[in-house]
């Protein structure tokens, strides 16, 4: 069974939809994606990613089943370093890098600030409801690993967010989101991939094949968007600091 995980395109987030760059994104993700024998699609309820699933849907003539759980993760924390609310997964490194928790798979939810944000709470209905849909084609979460009930090659794919990618990945790779949202960038548009491996039969794991592929774009010559990035050096005045 394969998953792509494909994040929105470059997002207008004002207007919840995209911009006029994230439109012609969807339109060449669309030229990839309705080439491919998709089994189900499934997308967030938040417009960016429901205009970046549209394009393709059209020209495949199919419609996606909307999952409030696969909406942006975005729990509200409050950060060492500012006033306010922040969403959980943007910290400062100098700030999160020193909690050695924070690198541990189970341990990171257990940091005050995240038991304030109740983050482990929307952690844990985001991948219970990610089990009970693989659950439905096929494979059980058993322990650490996936029992094949009904093995199949299909395709589903998904359409959300950075942030709740990482969610995703973290738990069917058993690595800390901590480590994924700071550690990886997926670009607008760009497609995640993993596959199952079932080395005996009846025990699947999960392996990523690709993240964050966007060759849809460089064959069109086209440059991914720089949104979910900061700047490469901190003279980039033009790139965002935070």
């Amino acid at each position: 069974m394969k998953l792509l995980i494909i994040r929105h395109a470059d997002p207008d987030y004002e207007a919840d939809s995209l911009t006029k760059q994230g439109w012609r994104e969807a339109e060449l993700l669309s030229e990839r994606i309705c080439k491919m024998d998709i089994q189900k699609f499934y997308v967030s309820p938040l417009g960016r990613a429901k205009d970046t699933a549209s394009l393709t849907l059209k020209k495949m003539h199919r419609e996606a089943q909307e999952c409030q759980w696969l909406r942006e993760f975005s729990p509200g924390i409050h950060r060492p370093d500012k006033e306010g609310v922040s969403i959980s997964w943007d910290w400062l490194p100098q700030d999160w890098t020193r909690v050695e928790d924070f690198y541990n798979r189970l341990a990171w939810r257990e940091h005050e600030v995240m038991r304030e944000g109740k983050v482990a709470e929307e952690y844990e209905w985001v991948t219970a409801s990610l089990d009970g849909l693989l659950a439905q084609h096929g494979y059980e979460r058993e322990g650490n690993y996936y029992r094949v009930v009904k093995g199949n090659m299909d395709t589903i794919v998904f359409f959300c967010h950075f942030g709740l990618e990482c969610v995703l990945l973290s738990h069917l790779l058993g690595i800390s989101p901590m480590v994924l949202w700071h550690g990886i960038c997926a670009a607008p548009s760009s497609v995640t991939t993993v596959v199952t491996e079932e080395r005996r039969q009846g025990i699947a794991s999960w392996r990523m094949g690709c993240f964050g592929d966007t060759s849809h774009l460089w064959v069109a010559n086209e440059q991914p968007s720089f949104s979910a990035r900061f700047c490469e050096c901190f003279e980039n005045a033009q790139e965002r600091h935070d």
